[in-house]
């Protein structure tokens, strides 16, 4: 095993251990609503579930100069968002929206997503995902300090919205969801192999 210390490391360096480490990861693709009305979407892989009671998902938006970017922004602002699932059908377009776009510009519109108006929120969803969460802050936490960093925020899920044609006896199918996870550089990952073990009583 080879030794390596982190605080000898710089942040770019432990940016790629991390994201070579830990995969494969979930993406979450964000939709925001700034103050002038601007819908931005983007996609974060440091997005996990939290909790099931309430239900609650995390997801971590990186500030590699220092400066927060848009969604961070947004969230902070108006404490809102809808969380969607990153499929094989929708994640071109989705890779679109990692484009750095000037506030006022919205990746939504440039990726050619179609917007729906959320039931629970004020910021809307996009059509192009088989599932979608309707989220209320309940907690931001900045890391990191001056610098590059993060936010870290934790959204109650308020409502739910899933494709019908994957969703029976309140279950989802993996494979028709067909979620695709995120690897290290240009790299993604698909569902693969399903394989089940039984854990122990």
């Amino acid at each position: 095993m080879i030794p390596i210390n982190p605080k000898q490391n710089t942040e770019r360096d432990n940016y790629k251990l991390m994201i070579g480490s830990i995969i494969p990861r979930p993406i979450a693709f964000v939709t925001t609503q700034s103050e002038s009305g601007v819908v931005n979407g983007a996609p974060f892989s440091y997005f996990t579930i939290v909790s099931s009671n309430p239900p609650m998902v995390s997801v971590a938006i990186q500030r590699p100069t220092g400066e927060r970017k848009d969604t961070a922004r947004n969230i902070y602002e108006n404490g809102e968002f809808v969380v969607h699932i990153v499929d094989r059908d929708n994640v071109t377009k989705i890779n679109e929206t990692a484009a750095s776009l000037p506030p006022e510009d919205s990746e939504v519109d440039m990726a050619n997503l179609t917007l729906v108006p959320s039931t629970e929120i004020s910021v809307p969803g996009v059509r192009e995902s088989k599932v979608r969460m309707e989220c209320r802050l309940v907690q931001a936490v900045p890391l990191g300090g001056e610098g590059p960093g993060s936010d870290l925020f934790i959204g109650e899920v308020v409502q739910f919205h899933v494709d019908e044609a994957i969703y029976e006896n309140g279950r989802i199918d993996p494979r028709g969801l067909d979620a695709v996870s995120r690897l290290a550089g240009a790299n993604y990952a698909a569902i693969g192999e399903i394989f089940s073990i039984e854990r122990p009583k």
